[in-house]
């Protein structure tokens, strides 16, 4: 099964922490990186899709964070 994730986060060195421990988990990159402003907190905010192959078939009660 393929599985898909959102990663979202301030534009700072721990977005990039978070991505990057995903990357070592075997989670791929999927497409480009997406920007936004904030006007409430006043900082960008980032965002970056992330699939990954796992085996066996989907289910909702899958805990994509853990895989």
């Amino acid at each position: 099964m393929k599985l898909y994730r959102y990663l979202t986060g301030p534009d700072d060195a721990s977005f990039c922490r978070r991505v990057t421990a995903e990357l070592n988990k075997g989670w791929q990159l999927y497409g480009q990186p997406t920007l936004t402003y904030d006007w409430e907190k006043k900082r960008v905010v980032c965002g970056q899709a992330i699939v990954k192959e796992a085996p066996g078939d989907y289910t909702p009660d899958i805990e994509l964070a853990e895989q």
